[in-house]
């Protein structure tokens, strides 16, 4: 069993899980994390933070009850560690716990260890859970480093050892390293593309079809995954851009190089064979503030025309069951979104949305706070 840490909106993990396993192997925990029973390859994964291996699952929340088994546990766990100073974190999910409480139970453990021969730093945490920076730099994935986690499930906790944090920096590296980047078309972030083509059940060796590519994001993390990256977008430079970032790409990892070509996705013809079709759509015009309600409709009735024609279009030259996982427009207004028509009507398009046990359609929407245009992840398959 494995024990994966979900990233800033979970649902969207979860459903990454399913699509990358099945739903009888998922056990989600709480609202932050999921065993899983089976191999899962952290690399490939986008909407989770970290694996860890389970240790116990302890039937209380109570945080003094917790700190004095862990205050229990930890010596005994340690004894067979390499000699060497160890690197301790704690980080906890969903626990009505301050950095403070953890700072003193950092102490007693440190003691503890001392007390048995051990010598041990404790990674200070300035919020419950360290990050994944701090993970990394203060190396507690190492054999002299443990973060121990603690995971509100119910009325019970589970306790595991991290054993894999997401690498920030190759994200970042892979986001902003690249030579060219276009604020105006929207940029979408490696990690969620990388989760998208787990959502569309991508493997090595498919065609993947971006038909919007813009920058190529989506073809950037096809090829990492071994996958054949093909690529169209309407605007030339568009297709400029990604000729230059993925020849980055090939230089810097070896990856191969995609087909590119410039094209209308409403009414284009695709080279076959097509495996899989992984995209941002139109998003509409960028925004600066909250328009008028009038003003979103406008934009959304403009998308919902461009996206309809897209999808009528690819209809016609994919087989039966095929996959797609594409990103549309949701305008975020008052703690709720305005939606495209066209998600009404999608089976009068030829399409049928994939159904996921832990995670309802709405929650498909990658967002942040502060944004007024939200992702909206359509996981679909042909009729």
């Amino acid at each position: 069993m494995i024990l994966a840490i979900l990233g800033r909106q979970p649902k969207i993990g979860l459903a990454e899980l399913e699509s990358l396993t099945s739903s009888a192997t998922i056990k989600p925990i709480g609202d932050f994390a999921a065993l899983v029973d089976g191999e899962l390859d952290g690399q490939r994964l986008g909407g989770v933070t970290r694996l860890a291996a389970p240790l116990q699952e302890l039937p209380t929340t109570d945080w003094h009850k917790l700190s004095r088994h862990i205050l229990q546990l930890l010596p005994k766990i340690i004894a067979d560690f390499p000699d060497g100073k160890i690197k301790l974190g704690l980080s906890v999910f969903g626990l009505n716990v301050g950095e403070r409480q953890l700072f003193a139970c950092g102490l007693d453990l440190k003691k503890a260890c001392r007390s048995n021969g051990r010598s041990v730093r404790v990674v200070p945490n300035s919020t419950p859970e360290l990050n994944s920076a701090q993970v990394i730099h203060n190396q507690l994935t190492t054999d002299l480093g443990f973060e121990l986690l603690l995971i509100k499930n119910g009325g019970k906790t589970w306790l595991a050892r991290t054993t894999w944090v997401q690498d920030i920096d190759a994200y970042a590296e892979r986001d902003f390293g690249r030579p060219k980047r276009d604020a105006f078309v929207g940029m979408l972030p490696p990690k969620l593309a990388q989760t998208m083509l787990n959502l569309a059940g991508a493997q090595p060796g498919e065609v993947i079809l971006d038909p919007f590519c813009g920058t190529g994001v989506v073809l950037q993390e096809a090829a990492l995954l071994g996958c054949k990256t093909y690529g169209s977008d309407i605007s030339e430079k568009m297709i400029e851009y990604s000729k230059e970032n993925l020849a980055w790409l090939t230089e810097n990892y070896s990856t191969q190089q995609p087909l590119l070509e410039v094209a209308d996705a409403t009414n284009h013809i695709w080279k076959t064979p097509i495996g899989r079709v992984v995209c941002e759509t139109y998003l509409g015009q960028p925004l600066s503030g909250l328009p008028k309600p009038e003003k979103i409709r406008e934009i959304a009735q403009n998308c919902d025309i461009i996206i309809t024609k897209f999808l009528k279009n690819i209809y016609c030259q994919l087989q039966s069951g095929k996959r797609l996982c594409i990103a549309v427009p949701a305008w975020q207004k008052e703690n709720s979104f305005y939606h495209l028509k066209l998600l009404d009507h999608l089976e009068d398009l030829g399409y049928n949305r994939v159904r996921f046990q832990y995670v309802s359609d709405a929650d498909l929407i990658y967002y942040r706070k502060d944004q007024i245009v939200a992702r909206q992840l359509l996981v679909i398959t042909t009729k």
